[in-house]
């Protein structure tokens, strides 16, 4: 495996308000702190990879040191 960084084709502000949605969820279900495996920030971009690049679920859990499982619901 050879790691690499690449550009995600979206815009910036799209970027900053998926995170603040998920956050939104989050406090409005009243998800724990620190009880999940990314940031929103994180699981932001690893939603907007798999929707744009259609980037394999294994990949984005790879590239997150996550589990699949924890992808599931992609």
């Amino acid at each position: 495996m050879v790691p690499y960084t690449a550009t995600l084709d979206v815009d910036q502000a799209t970027v900053w308000h998926v995170p603040a949605l998920l956050a939104a969820e989050r406090r409005r279900i009243g998800t724990p702190a620190r009880s999940r495996a990314l940031t929103c920030y994180k699981q932001a971009v690893l939603l907007l990879r798999w929707f744009r690049d259609d980037t394999a679920i294994e990949a984005l859990a790879r590239d997150n040191h996550i589990s699949r499982v924890s992808c599931r619901v992609l």
